[in-house]
C-alpha cells in the first residue's frame, strides 16, 4: 500500500496470555472504512497493545491471507486450543480488528478481518503511542524474519531448487540525505507493490504462483563513532 511521509504502515498478517496494560477500548471510529481507505489508522496505544501478542498476530495473519476462518480452524493451524482462539478473537473484536463473517454457531462461527492494512503515525504521537508502536513493529519484524528463515529451511529440505534460488536477501549501505533515503524507500515500496492487484484478483495469478512475502527497510546505520557527513568535510575533499 502507498505510505505517506511520517507514517508507518504494516499489512497485518499476523499465543496465550494478555497484552501488557491491555484495557477495554470502545469500537474504533469508522473513518477509514467510510472513506474507502485500504488501511486503518491506529492512534490509541490500547489498540497497538491489543495487537502486540503472538496469538493475535497469528490470527490476523491467517484471517488476512485465508479468511474467513473459525476459532477451531485457527486453533488447528496455530497449535492452540479453540477456547484460547475464541478468547483472542473476542479481544480483537473489542478493538474492531475482526468481526463475524456470518453463519455457524459457537466456535464454528467464521471470522474475518475488517480491513487488510494497518497504519500508525509516529510523527505527532505521544510517548506512550511511540512505545506501543515500536513494540508492535518489533514483534511484526521478528515474525517476518522467522518466516524467512523457515521458508529457506523448508525449501532446502524439500530440494525445491527453483524456489530456493528465487528466495534471496540483499543488503547494501550508502551515504544518503534524509530526503534521498525517503525517496529510495518510496521507490522500493513501489517495486514491492508491482503485483498488488493479484492480492484481490485470483484470476491475475499465474499458474504455479505462491503467496510471497517481500520485506524491506531503509534506515541510518548508527554505528558507534560514525557521524553524519559535514559540509566542511566535503569541501576538503573537493579542494
Amino acid at each position: 500500500m502507498p505510505n505517506a511521509k511520517g507514517e508507518r504502515r504494516d499489512d497485518t498478517t499476523q499465543g496465550p496470555g494478555q497484552a501488557p496494560d491491555e484495557a477495554e477500548s470502545p469500537a474504533a471510529e469508522p473513518d477509514d472504512e467510510a472513506t474507502g481507505s485500504p488501511y486503518r489508522r491506529l492512534s490509541d496505544p490500547r489498540e497497538l497493545q491489543a495487537l502486540a501478542h503472538p496469538v493475535r498476530l497469528g490470527i490476523m495473519e491467517l484471517l488476512t491471507v485465508d479468511g474467513p476462518l473459525t476459532a477451531t480452524e485457527l486453533a488447528d493451524r496455530l497449535d492452540e486450543t479453540p477456547a484460547n482462539c475464541s478468547w483472542h478473537l473476542r479481544k480483537l473484536a473489542e478493538h474492531s480488528f475482526v468481526e463475524e463473517a456470518g453463519g455457524g454457531i459457537g466456535r464454528q462461527r467464521p471470522w474475518k478481518v475488517r480491513q487488510t492494512g494497518l497504519a500508525w503515525d509516529d510523527v505527532d504521537a505521544t510517548p506512550g503511542e511511540r512505545r506501543a508502536g515500536r513494540a508492535l513493529e518489533e514483534m511484526v519484524l521478528q515474525r517476518q524474519m522467522a518466516r524467512y528463515h523457515r521458508a529457506r529451511a523448508q525449501l532446502s529440505d524439500d530440494d525445491d531448487l527453483d524456489w530456493s534460488e528465487a528466495t534471496t536477501s540483499t543488503q547494501h549501505v550508502s551515504w544518503l540525505t534524509a530526503e534521498e533515503l525517503d525517496d529510495l524507500n518510496l521507490e522500493i515500496r513501489g517495486i514491492l507493490e508491482r503485483h498488488a492487484d493479484r492480492w484481490t484478483d485470483p484470476a491475475r495469478r499465474p499458474a504455479g504462483a505462491r503467496l510471497c512475502e517481500l520485506v524491506a527497510w531503509g534506515a541510518p546505520l548508527l554505528l558507534p563513532g560514525l557521524e553524519a557527513a559535514r559540509a566542511d568535510d566535503r569541501a576538503a575533499d573537493v579542494s
